[in-house]
């Protein structure tokens, strides 16, 4: 095989992330956080991508994508689209967790890092890492309340992602001095950070195959809630 190139995607939360890679480099990103729909905002971005760097959705060697947690039709819209792609050309798939791409923004951190996305309901989806060049899980994706996870946590931990930022307040009432916040840049996901879960899943061959991959929500949507409160009645 020649040069590696991989495109990957992340729509889990307003911010529509596509990233090029060529044999691990970042060759082109696209981050775009906007109120327009998200399925066009998502293939304009690939477009554009690909136009720019010179290369044909066939030249790629595989796609990765975030299957969440995250926003429910974001997450679907990403992994819908990036099944459609890898069905026009025949190319495979890696799937990785929203909340371990937004962990790398943090790499080789000497503190737990504590990702946080806003879940809404008064909850958040919540996981913490041992963060070296790659983020090692400490406590598994979950949803739950903020101040029930918070109770989990006894030593200094650096907080990042959009939860954090809403929930910034209860943090630091909660653990005082323990809680440090990272940078305002590093709270939005990077395509180009999930790039690199794909690389290592795409080099031990951890490809997904499609029938598969599907979004990791967590917790039930709101249509499937409604159905189940139906079938009990």
């Amino acid at each position: 095989m020649g040069s590696l190139k991989l495109l990957t995607v992340d729509t889990s939360t307003s911010t529509c992330g596509v990233a090029l890679t060529i044999d691990g480099r970042l060759a082109a990103e696209s981050l775009l956080d906007s109120e327009r729909t998200l399925s066009e905002r998502l293939l304009v971005a690939v477009d554009t991508i690909l136009r720019d760097s010179g290369l044909l959705l066939a030249d790629l060697d595989g796609f990765g994508v975030a299957l969440g947690p995250g926003s429910f039709t974001g997450v679907r819209i990403g992994v819908s689209t990036v099944k459609g792609l890898a069905l026009a050309t025949g190319k495979p798939v890696v799937g990785f967790s929203s909340l371990a791409m937004l962990a790398l923004n943090l790499p080789v951190c000497s503190l737990t890092v504590c990702t946080l996305f806003d879940a809404r309901k008064k909850e958040v989806y919540a996981a913490l890492y041992r963060c070296g060049v790659l983020p090692e899980p400490l406590h598994a994706d979950c949803v739950i309340a903020p101040e029930r996870f918070l109770g989990l946590i006894d030593g200094p931990t650096l907080f990042v992602g959009n939860g954090a930022l809403r929930y910034r307040d209860l943090i630091e009432e909660t653990l005082g001095d323990r809680a440090v916040f990272a940078p305002v840049h590093c709270h939005q996901p990077r395509a180009a950070a999930g790039a690199v879960l794909a690389l290592e899943l795409f080099r031990s061959g951890a490809f997904t195959p499609l029938p598969c991959l599907n979004p990791t929500y967590i917790r039930p949507s709101e249509a499937e809630l409604t159905k189940m409160m139906r079938e009990t009645l």
